[in-house]
C-alpha cells in the first residue's frame, strides 16, 4: 500500500498527532534537568515544577497594585482587546468583503484601496495609532481590525467574486434585484468562508495584540511577558506563551465548530 494512501482513523490520529508533542516535552525536560544540574541559578530552561510554582503564584495570589489575580486579569484584558478588534474586522469585512464581490462599481472603486492598505505592515502605523488615538485601548484595538480585516476582505471579495455566474442569472431572470442578489445568493455563500478567514487570520491577530500591549500597556498577556523579561524570568514567560497557544487553539476550535453547526454543507454534510 502506498504511503498517500494510508488514512488514520480519528483516534489514532489524535495519537500519532501527540507524539511530537510528547517527544518535545520530553526532550525539554532532559536539557532542562542537565542545565539545573551544570548550574543551579539557571533560568534559561526552567523546570516543569518551577513553571507550576509560577503558574500556582500568578493564578492564585492577589496583585497589590490591581488588587486582582495578575494571570486572569491579564487573560481577561487581552481576550477584551482581541474580541473587540476581531468584532469589529469582522463586520467591516462582511460588508466592505460582500460589496466588493458582488457590485464591480464597488470593486473599482474600493478595489485598488484596499489592496494598498493589505500591503502596509500593520506594526509600522502602531506609533501612528497610538499617536492619533493615545495609548489607550482605542489603538490596540484598532491596530488588530487594521491589521487582520484587508487580509479577509480581499479574501472574502475574491471568493464572492468567483461564484458561479450562472447563479446570479438565475437569480435576475426570477425578478431577484441587487439586494436579494446579496442577500439570498452571496451571502449565504460568503458566511462559511468568513469563518474560514477569521481562523487564518487569528493568528496575526494574537501578534498585533502582543506588540501592542509589550508597547504600551498596565496589564494584558503581552505586558507580562515583556515585563517580566528583564528579569529573565523564563518560568512565567513559558506558561505565559503556552497559555496564549491554548486560547488560540480553543479559539479555533470554536470557530470550527460553529461553521460545521452552522454550514454543514460547506464541510461536505459532516457535523
Amino acid at each position: 500500500m502506498r504511503v498517500v494512501n494510508i488514512k488514520p482513523r480519528p483516534g489514532a490520529r489524535f495519537l500519532i498527532g501527540l507524539v511530537p508533542i510528547v517527544v518535545i516535552l520530553i526532550v525539554y525536560a532532559i536539557l532542562s534537568a542537565a542545565r539545573l544540574e551544570a548550574n543551579p541559578n539557571d533560568r534559561v530552561l526552567p523546570t516543569f515544577s518551577a513553571m507550576g510554582q509560577a503558574v500556582a503564584q500568578f493564578a492564585t495570589q492577589t496583585d497589590p497594585r490591581t488588587g486582582q489575580i495578575t494571570a486572569w486579569s491579564d487573560t481577561i484584558a487581552s481576550l477584551y482587546r482581541l474580541g473587540i478588534g476581531v468584532i469589529i474586522a469582522t463586520f467591516a469585512t462582511l460588508l466592505i468583503g460582500i460589496a466588493l464581490g458582488v457590485v464591480p462599481l464597488v470593486r473599482a472603486a474600493l478595489g485598488p484601496l484596499v489592496a494598498i492598505i493589505a500591503v502596509i505592515p500593520p506594526i509600522a502605523i502602531l506609533p501612528i495609532l497610538f499617536i492619533a488615538m493615545g495609548l489607550g485601548e482605542a489603538s490596540k484595538i484598532a491596530l488588530i481590525a487594521l491589521g487582520i480585516a484587508p487580509f479577509m476582505i480581499r479574501d472574502l471579495a475574491a471568493h464572492v467574486a468567483g461564484l458561479p455566474v450562472e447563479q446570479m442569472i438565475k437569480a435576475q431572470t426570477l425578478g431577484a434585484n441587487s439586494w436579494q442578489l446579496t442577500l439570498r445568493v452571496a451571502l449565504p455563500q460568503a458566511l462559511p468562508r468568513l469563518i474560514d478567514s477569521l481562523r487564518l487570520s487569528m493568528g496575526p491577530a494574537w501578534v498585533f495584540l502582543i506588540s501592542a500591549e509589550a508597547i504600551a500597556s498596565d496589564v494584558g498577556l503581552g505586558y507580562r511577558i515583556f515585563l517580566v523579561r528583564r528579569y529573565l524570568a523564563m518560568d512565567i514567560i513559558l506558561p505565559y506563551v503556552a497559555w496564549i497557544s491554548l486560547l488560540a487553539i480553543a479559539t479555533d476550535a470554536l470557530l470550527l465548530l460553529i461553521s460545521r453547526k452552522a454550514f454543514p454543507w460547506a464541510h461536505g454534510g459532516t457535523l
